[in-house]
Order: structure tokens, then C-alpha cells, then sequence
């Protein structure tokens, strides 16, 4: 029975990630191509989204906490909320280096690379944490990124003849450094739990997205007017900040799962399912562009 408890837990985590992950997928599309007002404005603010949400998701855990239902248990020695300061800085900056890396390569060559998510996690785990993989992990990790690799060529090849890369090497490269940070801030979560057995999810997450937020809205506010631009924005198209308040709301209920299952089954599991998710992102993709030949 407990077997099965558990079993049905991972499965409702993965199903909350999948769906939630994947909506906001399509809202970011919407966003990336519907235009706004009568003059046909488009959405130019695509890279401040990462760091809106992060803001938005540390009000949502921060509001959570409040209510009596999570409530630290009498006797609970949390995770103090500095231990978030150094994942904080990696979890903003790693999504950064992915957006940027789009510049130099197609999505799908994108995804290619970081279907090898696990592998660094791993790593990782392995440098920081101390823990210790088997063969048979990894050469599972290497048969999912394999698989899923192979299933991203060969569906954007039915629609994507040949891949516009204007400087593959810089792509790639920026995607290395992406599952490097990724891998630092999984491993270091990690560590946290496991010094702070008591620490919940929730809390986890409160932080982590506390010092994100941090970190983006000194970039947003104080080093560039990208944040000023987006509220501008919105303000003047309504529609557009509903959509950004959707994309972000799918972000906060998604990390609930996230949070929950590295809190629950570590980030190595956490890592497969963010890394599946892929390739129903794929498949969405590929259907809408070979609707768009027909």
C-alpha cells in the first residue's frame, strides 16, 4: 500500500508539472505572436517573463505560509533563509543563458542539448552533494537523453529542413553553461533538504524564489528598464497583462509540484520529469508548425 501511495504521489507531481508547464508554454506562444491594440503591437518582453514570475511566485509561496494548514510543525528547525542565496543566483542567471542561447540556435537544437539535463545533475550531485550514481543510473539518464534527442530531429525535420544557426558554437556553448547552473542549483537544493531534513517544500520554495526575485528586479528595475517597459506595456494593453498574470500563475502552481517532488523524491527524479516534459513540448510544436505547411 505504501508502495502504491507513493507511486500515486510521483504520478500526480509529474502530471501537475506536465500540465501546468505545458499550458504555459501555449501562453508564452500566444504572447510571442498574438499582436495588441488597433495598431497591432507586438509582445517584445518575452525574456522578463522568467524574472516576473519569480516575483510572482515568492508572493504566492509567502501567502501559502501564512495559512494554518502549513504551519511549521512544533520542534521543525527550518532551512535558514540564506541557504537560498547561492541556487538563487544560478536559478536566475541559468534560464537567462537558455533564452540567450536562442539567439545563436533553433529551439529544437536547443532542446537537443538540454535533453542531456540529467547527466549534469548528476555530476553535480555527485561534486557537491556527495552522493553517489550507479552505472545503471547513468546509462539510463544517457538512453532518455538519446531517445529524446532522437524524437526532437526527426519531428522537426518533417517541418525544418535545415536549422538557421548564426553562431552554433556560441548556442551551445551558453547551453553547457545552463545545465551547469542547472545542475549547481538541483545539487544544492539537495544539500539544503538534506541538512534540514524538517525544511517543507513550500519554504523551499518561498526562499529560492525570494532571492530570484531579488536578483531580477535589481536586473529589471535598476541595471536595464526592462521591468518599466513591461508594466508600461500592460498597462496600455490590458489583454497582455492578463496573459502575463496566466503565464505566471502556471509558473506558481507548476513549482508547487517541482518543490514537492524534489522535497519528496530529489532532484535527480525532479530533473526526468522537467526533462520528459520535452517532448510533449516537442510534439505541441511540431503538430501546430505542420499545420501551419498544410
Amino acid at each position: 500500500m505504501a508502495d502504491l501511495k507513493t507511486v500515486g504521489l510521483l504520478l500526480l507531481c509529474a502530471g501537475g508539472i506536465y500540465a501546468s508547464y505545458l499550458t504555459q508554454g501555449v501562453v508564452q506562444e500566444v504572447l510571442a505572436t498574438k499582436k495588441f491594440g488597433t495598431d497591432g503591437r507586438p509582445f517584445t518582453h518575452l525574456k522578463t517573463l522568467n524574472g516576473v514570475q519569480s516575483v510572482a511566485c515568492f508572493v504566492w509561496a509567502a501567502a501559502l505560509l501564512l495559512l494554518p494548514f502549513s504551519k511549521r510543525p512544533k520542534g521543525a528547525v527550518y532551512a535558514p533563509w540564506t541557504a537560498y542565496w547561492k541556487p538563487g543566483i544560478t536559478n536566475s542567471i541559468g534560464p537567462a543563458l537558455g533564452s540567450e542561447a536562442l539567439k545563436n540556435i533553433s529551439y529544437p537544437a536547443q532542446v537537443l542539448a538540454k535533453s542531456c539535463k540529467m547527466i549534469p545533475v548528476m555530476l553535480m550531485g555527485t561534486l557537491i552533494g556527495g552522493k553517489f550514481y550507479s552505472s545503471l543510473e547513468y546509462g539510463c539518464a544517457i538512453m532518455i537523453a538519446a531517445g529524446i534527442s532522437v524524437f526532437a530531429q526527426q519531428s522537426s525535420s518533417k517541418v525544418i529542413s535545415k536549422l538557421v544557426a548564426p553562431n552554433a558554437p556560441l548556442g551551445y556553448g551558453l547551453c553547457t553553461l545552463n545545465l551547469l547552473f542547472d545542475g549547481y542549483t538541483n545539487a544544492m537544493q539537495d544539500v539544503i533538504h538534506k541538512r534540514h531534513g524538517d525544511t517543507s517544500a513550500l519554504w523551499s520554495m518561498c526562499w529560492m524564489n525570494f532571492w530570484c526575485s531579488l536578483y531580477n528586479c535589481i536586473y529589471l528595475f535598476v541595471a536595464t528598464t526592462a521591468g518599466w517597459d513591461l508594466l508600461v506595456f500592460c498597462r496600455a494593453f490590458p489583454e497582455a497583462g492578463w496573459y502575463v498574470a496566466l503565464f505566471c500563475l502556471c509558473g506558481a502552481i507548476g513549482q508547487l509540484f517541482i518543490f514537492g517532488t524534489i522535497k519528496k523524491f530529489g532532484s535527480l527524479v525532479n530533473t526526468l520529469i522537467c526533462t520528459t516534459r520535452k517532448f510533449f513540448n516537442i510534439l505541441l510544436k511540431v503538430s501546430k508548425e505542420e499545420k501551419k505547411v498544410q
